[in-house]
């Protein structure tokens, strides 16, 4: 991983946190019935210099190798079945302490609860119950879930405790 200077939040009553990675589920998160969410690029590649992305999937629609270089990250492709647990395995090996993870299906329920910050995305393809469970946050939309990391301030009075 190449080591960016990293997004910096402050959690009053629980100390500081940088995130220095971002882990992004594909299909329901960043795309919608297989296409882009509108607006998901320019996010992405704004977050680039300060965190290091991967796109994590089994590529289901076989769109992934497309997006991931529409978006300019890292392709991370799963082998069929137990998908949770391999996408819980990628944020360990990326550096848990100081990745995002942001998903929206029950297989993305272990890697949202491993991140240090979880964000679980609703959005048309709506969002499994586990994978709310598992966030430390939930937004309706997949742009609203990286503006609060281009905007960290914004997680502030959300994750205050």
């Amino acid at each position: 991983m190449t080591e960016r200077a990293g997004i910096r939040i402050e959690l009053p009553g629980q100390g500081d946190l940088t995130i220095r990675a971002l882990v992004l589920d594909l299909n329901g998160t960043v795309t919608t019935d297989g296409s882009l969410v509108p607006g998901v690029v320019e996010r992405v590649r704004a977050l680039q210099p300060f965190v290091e992305i991967f796109l994590v999937t089994a590529d289901t629609l076989r769109t992934a190798s497309t997006i991931a270089q529409e978006l300019g990250c890292e392709l991370l492709v799963l082998e069929r079945g137990e998908e949770a647990e391999q996408k819980r395995h990628w944020v360990r090996q990326i550096g848990a302490g100081h990745t995002a993870a942001i998903g929206n299906g029950a297989n993305d329920a272990l890697m949202l609860q491993e991140a240090a910050l979880g964000i679980a995305v609703i959005g048309p393809e709506g969002a499994a119950v586990p994978a709310l469970l598992a966030a430390d946050v939930v937004v309706p939309d997949i742009r609203d879930a990286l503006d609060l990391l281009a905007r960290p301030a914004r997680l502030i009075a959300t994750l205050r405790r």
